[in-house]
């Protein structure tokens, strides 16, 4: 991000001004402003520092006033380019923050298809697993709220396991999603905000209710089908215990987790609340301990978890049952006591019939009519056996004739008359009544003749009233699937719902839908997919339709297939799919040559380029790619280590087995030739020996012959060749005339080369000399009065040499070594002193002269000031003219100069002169 963003500005801002990059707690960069003072808006800005070129700055603005309106122009110009910089810089600002913000959101989202689950098996799973060790360790009550917790968890740290069923795809960390609260399924948010409204759109459609937008319709959970309010419908993304919204991507927490604790009330509700971090899932079982006791009340209250706080003691329940007779056998139980299991003999409820039942069910009926005379004594109950008391006559009293118009007052022994008015009841038709005098029995069927109308209107028949009149005519109508239509013959417009199979595609692509024909979207696959590893021991269970997706599961168990090499069994390896890989076992064949086991790694199956297999027919066709064949190669050569001493037996090597034989190790022979002096330079090679007992140094006849002249070292100081050819002992001494330089290097010299060489420092000193005088220079410019010899000359000069006074005017000759040494020194006498003080009087004299001279001049220019200041010459602008008086060093100093510098040059003579 930072060196792209330099980049940019190093673009855009080198012309019009730089802008440096702070960091800061808000998103993205900051500007820090290169004007003067602080940008307004711009967080972190520094102090002053360089203006942007074509900036504007208070002195420019403070000289900027009374410009040229082409200089005003200018100006504006600057400045519309920079706004125009400056803008386009916030541009790529923010869009290189979207793409810094985007590339970070990517780096964090871990459940994507390429990341795998190799972390979990290890580090995470372990967490989880200890996590929930307090839960396990405990056995009784009902842990599979635990498991489908810890399944759930599970999933949220897998990579891809996290699958939306509405879309068939996998929910990543930074993915905003919303959880069912009955099945606690995890979908996207703006998948269920999608599914929730097109359910209540098609539950409220008025095409299958009449009642639009005065209900408030539910829509129901995609995956178990628990129906929410329309005002619960998802709007904003919360964690899963629902405190935080839009929880922050944090890579240390389960994903859309807050990281706070739960605290959701546990169900059924125990009064405690969930003491993990916030998760998926089920809230486990209560964790915390209470003291209670068994459901027979009988133990004594020992401490267990909440949520298997009931418990039974394992002793005879030992309450009465309902039979009133017998006690509950039945170990301590919860609820009520299990009806009571033994049989006795017991009476009907009329006590007409006894018979062997269930202790549990003491009442029972026979099928016998009760027969007892009722009070009127004419007649009997005719009721079947009853309990209690058979009741009044039910002929007893007023009762009315059939048509139910007249009431009699008769004996229970007659039967009531009809009263001879018409029967008047409303016929089966609900529209006629019957016509008949009162009657016993049911009315005749209505048989008057009326205009009827078909049941879905649109056609009219006359026809007896008791018969319906269904007309032919099919309904054309949609039904509430909106695909199918009704079909039903004369419809009376309340359409039946569609009866057909919806039969539609599931997004899992494997299915069909199942349910009735339907408007909308499918409910999602409700099967699962088991995907298994190779061997089939390992299986991962995806939603139907992340099969294709789904990588297999990584198989802890040993591949189990046969060898496909010599070899007796394989490598231990993990199941998997495809080939197994290449055998690396060694080889251990015998070698045929040589009976070595052959050490290599198996090569029964190696893969081979095929060469030559299709030559193009020319240049436009394209090269086919490189085919491999599978093959079995032959055993590589031998390897063994043999030691085998070389030619010239230098040494002994391990040679591989393969190559034993004579060889060279290419080292250089090293055999002493016969001149003693010089080995045999030929690389190792094979040496017939003559006398074994000279050793193995000597040199045989396959050896070189030494052709070298001697090259023993010489004397010392002899330059010169021995004449001899390479030879053992010692040369001869050198004859040979040297040519040598004299001490004073002028004079060549003629030597025999063994007397320099075997002369002593004395000796050669003498052979050295030329006799001569040394042409040598003293240091004090005189020649050195010694013969030729070496070194440096002695400091003894003995020449006279002139020496002056300080002034030059008194002069003697004194020898040149005291001169030197500074033993003797001349001073100036009166005379000289006399002459000096001459010439510092001349020269203060005209001094003094020239600087009365400067205030003369000085003076007359003061008066000539003066004058023109009094207005004597107002009306005539010409220049004063000031009348100044020449000396006579002015007007004679031509003819002075050359006279002085006669005299002086006199004196000098004159002084020059007395000192000879």
């Amino acid at each position: 991000m930072e060196a792209s963003w330099r980049q940019v500005a190093g673009g855009r801002g080198r012309a019009r001004g730089r802008a440096t990059a702070a960091p800061s707690s808000g998103n993205g960069l900051h500007l820090r402003g290169a004007g003067g003072g602080r940008e307004k808006g711009s967080v972190g800005a520094v102090g002053p520092g360089p203006s942007p070129r074509g900036a504007a700055t208070p002195a420019a603005a403070g000289s900027s006033v009374g410009r040229s309106p082409a200089g005003s122009e200018a100006l504006q110009t600057s400045v519309a380019c920079e706004l125009m910089s400056q803008r386009k810089f916030e541009e790529i600002k923010k869009a290189n923050q979207a793409a810094a913000k985007k590339l970070v959101e990517e780096h964090f989202s871990s459940s994507s298809e390429e990341e795998g689950d190799e972390d979990f098996e290890g580090k995470q799973g372990k967490i989880v697993a200890n996590t929930f060790t307090t839960y396990t360790t405990q056995t009784d009550g009902d842990m599979r709220e635990l498991e489908r917790t810890k399944q759930y968890v599970h999933e949220a740290f897998q990579a891809g396991a996290m699958t939306c069923l509405i879309c068939i795809a996998s929910v990543k960390r930074n993915q905003a999603v919303w959880s069912c609260s009955g099945c606690f399924c995890i979908f996207h948010m703006p998948c269920i905000q999608k599914w929730a409204k097109d359910s209540q759109f098609l539950v409220s459609s008025p095409l299958t209710d009449d009642d639009f937008g005065k209900r408030d319709y539910p829509w129901p959970c995609p995956k178990c089908r628990f129906e929410y309010k329309r005002s619960d419908t998802p709007s904003r993304y919360y964690c899963y215990c629902g405190k935080v919204e839009d929880p922050p991507l944090d890579p240390w927490l389960v994903p859309h987790s807050c990281g706070q604790v739960c605290e959701r009330e546990f169900k059924p509700p125990c009064g405690h609340k969930c003491l993990l971090l916030c998760h998926p899932g089920p809230c486990p079982p209560c964790p915390k301990m209470v003291t209670t006791t068994c459901y027979c009340k009988k133990a004594k209250p020992i401490p267990r978890r909440c949520s298997a706080r009931e418990w039974s003691c394992q002793l005879p329940c030992g309450r009465k049952l309902l039979c009133g007779q017998h006690k509950c056998e039945s170990s301590c139980h919860a609820g009520n006591c299990p009806p009571c299991p033994r049989v006795s003999r017991q009476k009907c409820v009329c006590g007409k019939q006894a018979a062997e039942r269930s202790c549990a069910s003491p009442l029972w009926h026979c099928d016998q009519v009760c027969g007892k005379t009722l009070p009127c004594g004419h007649h009997t109950c005719e009721q079947v056996c009853h309990i209690g008391a058979c009741g009044e006559c039910p002929r007893s009293g007023k009762r009315f004739c059939p048509c139910q118009k007249s009431k009699f007052s008769l004996p229970c022994t007659e039967d009531v008359p009809t009263c001879g008015d018409s029967c008047d009841k409303v016929l089966e038709c609900g529209i006629h009544r019957c016509s008949q005098r009162c009657h016993r029995g049911p009315c005749e069927t209505c048989r008057q003749e009326v205009e009827k109308q078909c049941r879905c209107g649109k056609h009219t028949k006359r026809m007896p009233c008791h018969k319906p009149y269904l007309c032919e005519t099919k309904c054309v109508k949609m039904r509430d699937c909106q695909k199918h239509q009704c079909r039903r013959k004369c419809c009376p417009g309340n359409c039946p719902p569609c009866d057909q199979n919806c039969g539609r595609t599931l997004g899992c692509r494997n299915h069909k839908c199942p349910s009735i024909c339907h408007r909308g979207s499918c409910y999602p696959c409700p099967e699962t997919v088991d995907v298994k590893c190779n061997c089939g021991s390992t299986k991962v269970t995806v939603p139907c339709g992340r099969e294709r997706t789904t990588r297999p599961p990584k198989c802890k168990e040993q591949c189990s297939r046969p060898p496909t090499c010599h070899h007796t069994s394989q490598e231990k390896h993990r199941c998997h799919f495809g080939s197994c890989p290449p055998c690396h076992q060694p080889c251990q064949k015998v070698l045929e040559k040589c009976g070595h086991l052959c050490p290599a790694p198996c090569h029964d199956q190696a893969l081979i380029k095929q060469t030559g297999r299709h030559q193009p027919t020319g240049p436009w066709e394209q090269p086919s790619e490189p085919a491999f064949i599978q093959t079995a190669l032959p055993c590589p050569p031998c390897q063994v280590p043999i030691p085998t001493e070389c030619l010239g037996k230098h040494e002994v090597s391990p040679l591989p087995c393969h190559t034993v034989g004579p060889y060279s190790c290419k080292r250089v022979c090293g055999r002493t030739l016969d001149c003693q002096n010089h080995t045999c330079m030929k690389e190792c090679h094979k040496v017939t020996e003559i006398d074994a007992f000279i050793g193995k140094n000597k040199a045989g006849p396959e050896c070189l012959h030494c052709e070298e002249g001697c090259s023993k070292s010489r004397p010392l100081g002899c330059p010169h060749p021995c004449v001899l050819p390479c030879h053992p002992g010692e040369c001869p001494p050198c004859v040979q005339m040297l040519r040598i330089k004299c001490h004073c290097k002028i004079t060549s010299l003629y030597v025999e080369c063994r007397k320099i060489t075997t002369a002593d420092i004395d000796e050669k000193n003498l052979l050295s000399c030329c006799k001569n005088q040394c042409p040598k220079e003293l240091p004090c410019g005189h020649r050195c009065k010694e013969m030729c010899h070496p070194g440096e000359c002695p400091f003894n000069c003995n020449q006279k040499v002139k020496l002056r006074c300080p002034c030059k005017r008194i002069k003697k000759e004194l020898q040149c070594n005291k001169v030197r040494e500074n033993q003797i020194s001349i001073e100036c006498d009166t005379t000289c002193k006399e002459m000096k003080r001459k010439a510092s009087e001349i020269k203060e004299a005209e001094a003094k002269a020239a600087l009365e001279e400067e205030k003369r001049r000085q003076q007359a220019e003061l008066e000539a000031f003066e004058n023109r200041l009094k207005g004597r010459r107002k009306k005539s602008r010409k220049r004063d003219e000031v009348a100044v008086e020449l000396t006579l060093w002015q007007k004679y100093k031509y003819f002075l100069l050359p006279a002085c510098a006669l005299v002086v040059l006199v004196f000098a003579w004159y002084i020059a002169r007395d000192v000879a």
